[in-house]
């Protein structure tokens, strides 16, 4: 009887342990995961930051306005115009009218 109670005791030992490191580490892979949610909130707050930075970038004044100051860029008129004139002879046709000579 003695022995069997040993190994009763033995089996709810062991018994006892494995369920104390199932817990441990259930506890562990809770607050893995609960960081990984934090940093994935962070994550989606600092892309929807970097989104709206980017429209605003990329607006169109913005854009204009680093073309001018960066680019040396100026707008069509017709002092900057230079028209090129065909050689005689050569017919010229406009690629959206689809009409060949």
């Amino acid at each position: 009887m003695t022995r069997l109670n040993l190994v009763l005791l033995l089996a709810v030992l062991c018994s006892a342990l494995f369920l104390v490191h199932t817990q441990y580490e259930s506890r562990r892979l809770f607050v893995e995961v609960d960081k990984a949610n934090a940093q994935a909130h962070a994550l989606e707050s600092e892309h929807d930051r970097l989104e709206v930075e980017k429209r605003a970038q990329a607006t169109p004044l913005r854009v204009e306005k680093l073309a001018r100051s960066a680019l040396q860029m100026q707008s069509v008129n017709p002092a900057l115009t230079q028209y090129v004139n065909a050689p005689a002879g050569v017919v010229a046709s406009t690629p959206a009218s689809g009409v060949k000579p």
